[in-house]
């Protein structure tokens, strides 16, 4: 028999210090924390509630809601979850920092788009050329390297790159709630997942130092990938440019069966991309928890959803009203958004 649901959220929330590590050392023997003492940059409501409330429910022995330790699965997209996504999705902005820095050695994409308009900042071509010509500047920057190779220029970009509005490394951006919540689960001995669709070998050089998620804990699009024996007889694995997977809308359910093997019992999102990963979190048997972030500060952070081309939260949305799913509204539920504001 299906157990009931745990059903969150407010409508209400719709219509409208650090006291905890940001990461719990691996290993370790996980501790739960006093409740009192848990989200400190959440405001307190029925948003913050219904998360403390799940994780008592799910974590307390004799509780009817008590939740396995194995079966504790928590999955997260990245973008725009874990760390802000405007004014384009950082994975592009380093595609097109890439552009910049290879052109010496590819002349001819001066006059070839999408490149010419990378080069020339051009957004509104950008815009124009669509999905497509994205594609084309991320498999022309991505592949004919090792991964090796890729992981450190990811290191090296994520050191010196600005982000053009905080004038911040990319790194900074990530949201100070989120990772009081990640340290929260695995101190209640949930396993923290990221499940995104964005590159797993973009993310995965630098989410366990930024997230305590280890790369093996991080689910995401990727691309075809061949073993190559070099002429020193050291072998490595170079990256081609084609698609293998894309981990975004219906492939994230396909991506946490076939790479986490278990059906999570809390997630977390912020777009349409997500619905899917959060329906098939909802589907499984007992208590769930069902959550996206509504960015609505456009003062700390961005003010977005429906229309906006990156991140647009539309049809998940009105899934998640229909269904009480729990939405963060940023502005009313987050105390600070990001790290260096409690410096």
């Amino acid at each position: 028999m299906k157990r009931r649901s745990f059903l969150s959220g407010s409508t209400a929330g719709l219509a409208a210090g650090l006291a905890l590590p940001a990461l719990v050392p691996w290993g370790l023997a996980p501790v739960a924390l006093a409740q009192s003492d848990a989200l400190p940059s959440w405001n307190d409501g029925p948003v913050k509630q219904s998360i403390l409330d799940f994780v008592s429910r799910t974590t307390t022995n004799g509780n009817r809601d008590w939740v396995p330790v194995p079966e504790r699965i928590a999955c997260f997209d990245n973008d725009g979850t874990l760390w802000t996504e405007q004014p384009m999705y950082f994975q592009v902005m380093f595609a097109f920092d890439r552009v910049k820095a290879m052109v010496g050695q590819h002349p001819e994409w001066r006059t070839r788009e999408p490149f010419r308009s990378i080069l020339a900042d051009d957004r509104a071509a950008l815009a124009a050329l669509g999905e497509k010509g994205l594609l084309e500047a991320m498999a022309a920057t991505h592949a004919g390297v090792t991964t090796e190779e890729f992981r450190m220029a990811v290191l090296d970009w994520l050191a010196t790159a600005r982000h053009p509005r905080f004038n911040r490394p990319y790194t900074d951006l990530v949201y100070q709630p989120m990772l009081e919540l990640l340290a929260l689960l695995r101190a209640n001995q949930f396993k923290t997942f990221i499940v995104s669709g964005g590159g797993i070998e973009f993310m995965r050089p630098w989410t366990e130092r930024i997230y305590g998620i280890p790369p093996e804990q991080v689910v995401g699009s990727s691309g075809v990938t061949k073993f190559v024996v070099r002429p020193d007889g050291v072998p490595v694995l170079t990256k081609e440019p084609k698609v293998a997977f894309v981990d975004d809308g219906p492939g994230k359910p396909v991506g946490i069966n076939q790479f986490i093997g278990r059906r999570p019992v809390f997630a977390f999102g912020n777009s349409d991309g997500d619905q899917q990963m959060l329906e098939w979190t909802a589907a499984g048997n007992g208590v769930r928890f069902m959550g996206l972030v509504r960015h609505t500060d456009a003062v700390r952070e961005y003010a977005y959803d429906r229309e906006s081309p990156v991140g647009r939260l539309d049809k998940a949305w009105d899934e998640a009203v229909r269904r009480k799913w729990t939405v963060v509204d940023m502005k009313n539920d987050w105390k600070v958004i990001y790290p260096f504001e409690l410096k």
